[in-house]
């Protein structure tokens, strides 16, 4: 297919490789022989995948250990949250697995998350990459009535994923798991480095389920995300490597998008600069200096 070589084609199409590098596919499903199998469906175009709680309960760390030897990048999702030096051991056993993104739950504290990084930095063997340590700010199942009054947490969804990412940065987590809508305001926060992961991607005319904050792939891109978690569009799909290299080739076409929004801005920028230059130049020699 056309839509396939464009991601395994020839140097042309690496704007589109380093698309699908950004899309996690969610290998939501409880045992590894049905991860296995939706694997064999994508059939190589996969490059990241997330393991969370279900699979990672019935298959454990052989599973996680197994996927690293394919080639596969692995986001393993259990979000951490219990008192720090439980958390720090998990992390440090994680660690060793060798996977490439691991979260815990921002709503532990300060302590919990730093201790979350210490385990993390510990547990590295020599030559190892690091690990992304995220931290989870508020689900995207969650809604304002749930978060005030289930949760009791006030004020609105943005300014307590804020505050939790802020808390996250100062405890030196990498990044942060948020719905794209929030993300903007995270990195003007965070700083454009901090890396934002953002599940509830659904494509348009995609059934939202059980998500409450969602939004599409290009739009999470122009919102500056970095790297989508896609489930149930891939998943549920009579083809899910057809959907995955449609989901792929609208980030490709965003992430074009955002860097000539990128380029054009600094350009503004230059100009108004120059234009500043001149004026003070001008004024300088009316002024005899």
């Amino acid at each position: 297919m056309a839509a396939e070589r464009r991601i395994f084609g020839d140097a042309a199409a690496a704007s589109v490789r380093a698309a699908a590098e950004r899309v996690i596919v969610a290998l939501d499903v409880p045992t590894a022989e049905e991860a296995d199998a939706l694997l064999a469906r994508l059939d190589g175009a996969v490059r990241h995948v997330k393991v969370g709680m279900p699979l990672f309960c019935a298959a454990g760390p052989t599973y996680v250990a197994a996927l690293k030897e394919r080639g596969l990048a692995v986001f393993l999702d259990l979000k951490g949250h219990d008192i720090p030096n439980t958390v720090q051991r998990a992390l440090e056993r994680l660690t060793r697995l060798g996977v490439d993104m691991v979260t815990v739950h921002a709503a532990g504290g300060r302590a919990m998350l730093e201790a979350a990084r210490d385990g993390v930095e510990r547990a590295l063997a020599p030559g190892q990459r690091r690990p992304l340590l995220l931290a989870v700010t508020v689900l995207t199942s969650i809604d304002a009535r749930t978060l005030n009054e289930e949760l009791g947490v006030a004020g609105g969804v943005e300014e307590a994923v804020l505050r939790y990412a802020l808390l996250a940065c100062d405890a030196g987590c990498d990044g942060v798991v948020a719905s794209a809508r929030e993300v903007p305001a995270v990195k003007a926060a965070c700083g454009p480095t901090f890396v934002a992961v953002t599940p509830g991607i659904r494509p348009a005319g995609a059934a939202r389920g059980d998500q409450a904050r969602t939004v599409t792939p290009a739009d999470a891109i122009q919102r500056g995300a970095d790297y989508l978690v896609v489930g149930r569009p891939v998943t549920e799909s009579p083809d899910p490597r057809a959907a995955f290299v449609q989901v792929v080739a609208e980030v490709a076409e965003a992430l074009v998008n955002r860097e000539g929004m990128k380029a054009a801005q600094g350009d503004e920028r230059a100009d108004g600069g120059e234009s500043q230059d001149r004026a003070s130049r001008r004024h300088a020699r009316s002024n005899g200096a």
